[in-house]
């Protein structure tokens, strides 16, 4: 059930675009940490030439580190602080700051020098902003440049003869701690910062989903405050009807006009009474569900996708009643709507309830969930193969949706799959009654205190 059809499970494309373009690297990030990398990289020149007294070219690598700070003084002056870098752009900043870091070594001892791990920064940012393919081209090119420095260097700054040469088994321990390093925290830094994205994403799809529950709960306030407003004029326009009907004739076209319009001001009286209404404590009786209702109503959609369903209710009367719920609703069909999709041949709801709980069952004979995600089954954008289990092709985002839906009403959720030998996934929801039955703003409260 990691997928669905439904389109709000996706962001729209519009609500997607200012969500890509945050991703990309703000300019001052770069500068900040350049600047960062160009007093570090100062304090280690000074410090090995004057306070260890080491022979190394001490302007020319002064001259390297100034046109890192020639790059960054032209950067702020010609682009504003948030400027944010398109995936080239930050590539080739990127590439610029392991040129810089290359030719430094070269003046100071090559992969010699243990400054030279400094070569997994520029990737590690890499990794966390830029796509897979951007991240390896700047691998590559620190590989490249590493293997080139383990004989292409100056000697490394010493204070006297001779001095040091480490023997060539040492430098290829260092060049492949290297590589291993770039592999590592690179693929590290990039689950994490995926990880990180896919939930922010997922949030975001869902404050669409709950936006769009609120504004339609508002609608009662809106028209109740309509028919508020509405109603003084209304009754002036019915008392001066009153008074044209008593100096009107008894008969004839105004007559019939004047009683034409009293019939539509008690029709919009009727209106702006049903109105009112909505805002009743006991609502309307369309608002009160049956829990034999909510199940219909989230799975009736489901029906002519030719899986069929059968509806299993279990207990003592008098049955759950609820407040109709649109999150609720919606969070319910979508899990349906995922075992319609991945069921062999049918789909069980099973529901059940006592005095204490009120609890639903939906299970298909489809494949299940295979393990690696029945351990994360809810959360946002789980990725699988095509055609291995029910995350094939999916994002998990439809489900982390309705998960959270239904959280919200104040219900649980279980995943598992049947017992072997039967195959399939099974999906279990329960509320504590109370919460079930009572209106939405009680549940919230109930849910808080408990």
């Amino acid at each position: 059930m990691a997928g669905t059809s439904r389109p709000v499970t996706a962001l729209d494309p519009v609500a997607r675009m200012p969500a890509v373009a945050s991703r990309h690297l703000r300019l001052d990030t770069l500068i900040r940490l350049r600047w960062l990398a160009i007093s570090g990289q100062s304090l280690a020149v000074a410090g090995v030439h004057f306070g260890l007294g080491f022979t190394l070219p001490f302007g020319w690598c002064f001259a390297v580190i100034a046109v890192s700070a020639w790059l960054n003084i032209a950067l702020r002056i010609r682009f504003p602080l948030s400027h944010r870098l398109r995936e080239g752009a930050a590539t080739a900043l990127l590439a610029f700051d392991i040129v810089q870091l290359a030719a430094l070594l070269y003046l100071t001892g090559g992969l010699q020098n243990p400054f030279s791990i400094l070569f997994l920064a520029p990737v590690m940012i890499s990794a966390t902003a830029l796509p897979p393919q951007r991240t390896l081209l700047l691998g590559m090119l620190v590989v490249g440049f590493a293997t080139a420095l383990t004989t292409l260097h100056l000697p490394l700054p010493w204070a006297g003869e001779p001095r040091p040469v480490l023997p060539p088994a040492y430098q290829l321990g260092n060049w492949t701690a290297l590589v291993l390093g770039l592999a590592f925290t690179g693929a590290y830094a990039r689950r994490v910062a995926k990880e990180a994205r896919d939930l922010s994403d997922a949030l975001t799809a869902t404050e669409l989903v709950l936006a769009r529950e609120q504004h339609l709960s508002q609608l009662d306030g809106l028209a109740a405050a309509a028919a508020h407003e509405l109603g003084t004029p209304l009754a002036t326009i019915a008392l001066v009807a009153r008074e044209l009907s008593r100096l009107a004739p008894a008969e004839g076209e105004m007559a019939e006009d004047i009683a034409l319009l009293r019939e539509q001001v008690e029709r919009c009286r009727g209106i702006l009474g049903k109105l009112n209404s909505l805002q009743d404590d006991d609502g309307s009786p369309l608002d009160q569900l049956s829990l034999r209702l909510l199940i219909e109503e989230a799975a009736g959609p489901q029906r002519p996708f030719g899986v069929p369903f059968e509806i299993v209710m279990q207990g003592e009367k008098p049955e759950p009643i609820c407040r109709r719920n649109p999150g609720m609703i919606y969070g319910l069909g979508n899990i349906v709507d995922n075992a319609v999709d991945f069921a062999g041949t049918s789909v069980t709801i099973a529901a059940s309830w006592d005095e204490a709980h009120v609890t639903l069952s939906i299970a298909d004979d489809g494949p299940g969930f295979p393990a690696e995600v029945l351990m994360r089954a809810g959360e946002p954008y789980l990725s699988h193969s095509p055609g291995e289990g029910r995350a094939g092709g999916g994002l998990g985002l439809g489900l982390f949706i309705a998960k959270t839906l239904l959280e919200r009403s104040g219900a649980m959720l279980e995943f598992s799959n049947r017992p072997s030998p039967a195959t399939g996934a099974v999906i279990r929801i329960s509320w504590l009654r109370a919460v079930f039955e009572a209106d939405s703003r009680e549940a919230g409260a109930y849910q808080a205190l408990s």
